[in-house]
């Protein structure tokens, strides 16, 4: 039987001044005393494209195809805090991209390009760094506020140089991520 693998292609987050940031934003959002469980640091990625569970060969076919993946290392930027699906349901709070969102963008629809030749259907983009998993709201205004506050806020730039396949296997504490390929930007 064919081994499953559960697995999205990403920008993976490892700039340690922009962690350092992000683990700072989280505090503050654990502070509004809402029930939430903040994404671990070296699980922290921008997801290009999430692929589910698909067998093996399948991985190994679209790990083919983006090996034809080409950009030049770029800079974004990690602007404003929002909430998904929306303040009446916040299930996710993200970090937003700014600069460099365009070239990202571009990665995205290069990914989904070589998906669709393989028989994958397109899926929507939007850019975002999920931060903190919502259980339960206990303080909205606390929320609210803390949204506000962050709204415009720039919280720093980071540069991209790689894109990764990354494995997904789901535990009981939660995902662990491991990296099956790797493309680096073109010098």
């Amino acid at each position: 039987m064919t081994e499953v693998i559960r697995c999205f292609v990403s920008v993976d987050v490892e700039d340690s001044s922009m962690l350092q940031v992000i683990q700072n934003l989280q505090r503050r959002i654990e502070e509004t005393e809402n029930i939430i469980k903040t994404v671990e640091v070296e699980n922290l990625h921008l997801t290009l494209r999430f692929l589910g569970e698909l067998p093996q060969p399948a991985v190994k076919r679209i790990m083919d195809g983006l090996n034809s993946l080409s950009f030049k290392p770029f800079r974004i930027e990690f602007k404003g805090l929002g909430v998904f699906p929306s303040l009446s349901y916040v299930r996710v709070v993200w970090v937003g991209v700014g600069e460099g969102v365009d070239k990202l963008e571009d990665l995205h629809n290069q990914v989904n390009g070589i998906l669709k030749r393989l028989g994958f259907g397109v899926e929507e983009f939007s850019p975002h760094l999920t931060i903190a998993r919502v259980k339960a709201i206990r303080n909205k205004p606390g929320l609210v506020k803390l949204l506000d506050e962050y709204r415009d806020v720039s919280f720093g730039y980071m540069d991209v140089a790689s894109v990764r396949v990354k494995k997904s296997t789901l535990t009981s504490k939660g995902p662990i991520y491991s990296t099956i390929m790797e493309v680096k930007a073109n010098p």
